[in-house]
């Protein structure tokens, strides 16, 4: 009789790790998804300022500067919880850039403009931390992932309504890169 009930405590007492497992890894995911979201708020608060500057030297390349303004306003309309259409949006926003910086080389004094150059420097900065923010996440996407799938961590995750986190990945190749910036 006490070994039945020894092996039932054992099983629930296993049960229990198992469950915290879960749910440290599911925070961990959350936490990683907070970091991304602080990365890529801090550069769209970025963009109107670059925007403004080169708005000066560059005004009749308005169609490119409205389409960085659009994309930045698409990108922060996506539900905070939408992996995959939030990296769509990034990605775009990412290219959109690029163009905007290709414009400097059009204009010599947009490239010698300190203001300008700062912004550049902070956004390049900002892209840099976006990418380890993503490769966090990911890993701990990765993390919460394999226990969720793995057993006997899966009947527990069935059971508690744990479920995979999708990564945080950009489909199209020419969005991996990171704008190219050549003064």
């Amino acid at each position: 009789m006490y070994i039945l009930i020894g092996i039932v405590v054992l099983v629930v007492l296993y049960g229990i790790m198992i469950y915290n497992g879960l749910v440290r890894s599911r925070q961990m995911a959350e936490e990683a998804w907070s970091g991304i979201d602080v990365q890529l708020k801090r550069r769209a608060d970025l963009i109107p300022n670059l925007i403004e500057t080169v708005k000066g030297y560059a005004a009749h390349e308005k169609g490119t500067l409205e389409e960085v303004v659009k994309l930045r306003n698409q990108a922060q309309a996506v539900p905070a919880g939408d992996v995959a259409a939030r990296a769509q949006a990034e990605g775009l926003l990412s290219q959109a850039l690029g163009k905007l910086f290709a414009l400097a080389e059009a204009y010599p004094d947009l490239k010698a403009n300190q203001n300008f150059s700062e912004l550049q420097a902070s956004l390049e900065t900002i892209e840099s931390e976006i990418q380890m923010s993503r490769r966090y996440y990911n890993g701990a996407a990765r993390d919460l992932n394999v226990k969720v799938e793995s057993f006997p961590s899966n009947l527990v995750a069935g059971q508690f309504g744990f479920s995979k986190r999708e990564y945080f990945e950009i489909a199209n190749e020419a969005d991996r890169a990171v704008p190219a910036v050549k003064f």
